[in-house]
């Protein structure tokens, strides 16, 4: 019988071909890390609802749903309609519009906290911004962070964050603490340094909760924490933002941050994202006719694309449609669905295992399990790591593309509400053919 890696060289044979002419014209052959798989990525085509369908003419069941971008499946007719009717309009209008206006509106009426808006075009952006807008605020140097969470790939999110060093500089890193997720350890690193700005997190834990926090403990913590050290609280929404809830985390959990950072779900499937927070910390971007205050004190902000006007009409879109359609309860029933089901695979197969997750983001563990409730998994990182080493996730992930279903980073499901019964059970089959597979090779045991 063939292995898994020969069927799937096989069944993505034509993406091959294509991954061959991307590694004379890209670094290392992709244009984002996570696009990697090995031995080579499959080339996706065109997309809808919940599929999308390759170069080789598979149709594949999308977890990955534009990195997280993607709560209602691909192409939701009210987004396309929106962006279709822009592009003719113009993509770009050189100034303020009502687009704009009104996108900012509907963001601030999901996430009350956000007293002013200001958009960027990513999430790395986004993170950029606020950590300079709370070292502006407080007059302080550094930044806490804690242990592998990501908040994009600029200098000040790389320590620690489970990506490469290259090129950012000692005296960058020097000024980022890294803490474990321990608000006593956080607390701590704030009593002892008294030139901390800011505590940045992932709200449901590293890596869009791969690694969950114990909340809404933790970040209510972090909350008194900060405000009892005068240090600027930002929670990073970027992943969470209007998918834990159509307010995102804090509004699940009940959080006020000084700033929150936003992308993803945020820009409606087009680049884009948002910083929004305490009016008094924002305004230190407003232009006030002042010389010396607008040439040095402060905190500018340029990009082109700023809430351009497709991102604009597409965001505006899906926030309305969350607002207003019930989109977050659809994915989550389905999401629940989807665990139910992976769960009972791992008894049947005999597998451990298991798979945990909140909302619409399901984690897979293989070969660790623990006696959490399978909603915020209460397993050490070191064993959730230690389980999930690289050469398992990809392993992981081929196997199940060959059976038609495609994960995000080979660990996790990123459910939208298009995906529906039908696509949810079909992918449970998926899982359960992919661990006889992967029992076959002996990778999982």
């Amino acid at each position: 019988m063939a292995t898994i890696a020969e069927r799937y060289a096989q069944k993505f044979a034509t993406s091959m071909a294509w991954y061959e002419r991307g590694q004379s014209l890209f670094a290392g052959g992709i244009t984002h890390q996570t696009r990697f798989t090995s031995p080579f990525p499959a080339y996706i085509e065109h997309a809808e609802g919940p599929y999308k369908y390759d170069v080789d003419g598979n149709r594949i069941i999308d977890y990955v749903m534009g990195n997280g971008c993607l709560l209602m499946g691909h192409n939701p007719p009210e987004i396309a309609e929106a962006v279709a009717a822009q592009a003719h309009r113009g993509t770009h209008l050189g100034g303020a519009t009502t687009h704009e206006v009104r996108y900012a509106e509907v963001v601030k009426r999901l996430m009350p906290s956000l007293e002013r808006v200001r958009f960027t075009c990513s999430g790395t952006e986004s993170t950029y911004l606020a950590l300079r807008l709370a070292r502006a605020y407080t007059g302080k140097t550094k930044l806490v962070k804690l242990h592998e969470h990501y908040h994009g790939w600029h200098d000040y999110a790389a320590p620690e964050s489970g990506q490469g060093l290259g090129g950012v500089p000692q005296v960058i890193r020097d000024e980022v603490l890294v803490a474990p997720a321990d608000a006593a350890a956080v607390d701590r690193m704030l009593t002892d340094d008294n030139d901390i700005a800011a505590v940045i997190v992932e709200c449901n834990g590293a890596h869009y909760g791969t690694y969950p926090l114990p909340n809404p403990k933790f970040l209510q913590d972090m909350r008194e924490v900060t405000a009892g050290h005068g240090a600027v609280f930002i929670m990073d929404e970027v992943v969470t933002g209007f998918r834990l809830s159509p307010g995102g985390a804090q509004v699940r959990w009940g959080i006020e941050p000084d700033l929150s950072t936003m992308a993803k779900i945020v820009a409606g499937g087009q680049p884009g994202g948002a910083v929004g927070g305490r009016a008094d910390i924002m305004e230190l971007m407003a232009l006030r006719d002042d010389p010396e205050w607008d040439a040095v004190h402060r905190v500018s902000q340029g990009g082109t694309f700023n809430a351009q006007p497709v991102t604009a009409v597409a965001g505006t879109a899906m926030l309305e449609a969350i607002a207003n359609q019930g989109v977050n309860a659809r994915a989550d029933a389905m999401a629940q669905r989807l665990k139910e089901g992976l769960n009972e695979v791992f008894k049947q197969q005999a597998v451990t295992g298991h798979a945990h997750g909140i909302a619409s983001i399901i984690h897979v563990t293989l070969g660790a399990d623990c006696d959490c409730d399978r909603d915020l998994c209460s397993m050490p990182y070191d064993e959730i790591a230690a389980a999930m080493p690289l050469s398992k996730t990809r392993a992981l992930r081929r196997a199940m593309l060959v059976n038609n279903v495609d994960m995000m980073g080979g660990r996790a499901f990123l459910v939208s509400s298009a995906h529906d019964e039908e696509v949810i059970d079909q992918t449970v089959a998926a899982f359960s053919q992919s661990l006889k597979d992967l029992k076959a090779e002996r990778i999982v045991v």
